[in-house]
């Protein structure tokens, strides 16, 4: 199933990575999957497919440390996440498939908020502007479309310094264009060093990414 790369060295501090060993999920009698692991590098873009219900959300919120695995090890920077968890999740950036925007804030308030609690990235007006907000910044989250909203939850990836991104469906609701641009930021994500692991029912075109496939 997917990828198995073995056992992995503990990596230098410098270089984090997320390691996935010997992963089992199991929701309720349902078996999802077993036996995964692979390895998130530095640079690595992860796109996680497989058919509804084979357990790609289930993959991302163990990855987030919001389940808990059956069976398995989850390393980040070789370590444990759940012994490490402020710095994992200081670290980490996830986005689902609910946008969590804030209706009685305006686009531009939802990313500054966004910012202060994880900054370190770039101005909410030049995040706004990489995913064609910048003209409705000043209204209400509640007033968006379903792109719109979309379009924001991820410009919040750009406001904080989170080296890991994690997405379930990042292009639900979004154009074309949308999705190409959304495309191009995980690009550049990874060419700064960062990593991503993403689900999609999209046939998305990425620069370098790998495909875990959860099969049944």
């Amino acid at each position: 199933m997917g990828e198995n790369n073995g056992k992995q060295t503990v990596p230098d501090p410098g270089q984090p990575q997320l390691q996935v060993e010997e992963l089992t999920c199991r929701r309720g009698e349902r078996l999802l999957f077993e036996n995964m692991s692979f390895t998130v590098k530095a640079g690595d873009v992860l796109e996680v497919s497989g058919h509804n219900g084979s357990g790609k959300t289930s993959l991302l919120r163990l990855l987030c440390g919001l389940l808990i695995p059956e069976k398995g090890t989850l390393l980040w920077r070789g370590q444990p996440i759940n012994k490490i968890k402020p710095l994992y999740h200081s670290e980490l950036a996830y986005v689902g498939h609910t946008d969590a925007i804030k209706g009685d804030l305006t686009a531009r308030e939802n990313l500054i908020i966004a910012g202060a609690l994880n900054g370190g990235g770039i101005d909410p007006e030049q995040a706004l502007e990489r995913v064609d907000l910048s003209r409705i910044r000043e209204l209400p989250g509640r007033f968006l479309s379903a792109g719109q909203r979309r379009r924001l939850a991820l410009a919040r990836l750009l406001v904080n310094r989170a080296r890991l991104w994690l997405l379930d469906e990042p292009f639900t609701a979004l154009d074309k264009v949308a999705i190409r641009t959304i495309a191009t930021l995980l690009e550049e994500h990874a060419a700064a060093g960062g990593m991503a692991v993403f689900t999609s029912h999209h046939a998305i075109n990425i620069a370098h990414a790998r495909t875990l496939e959860i099969s049944a």
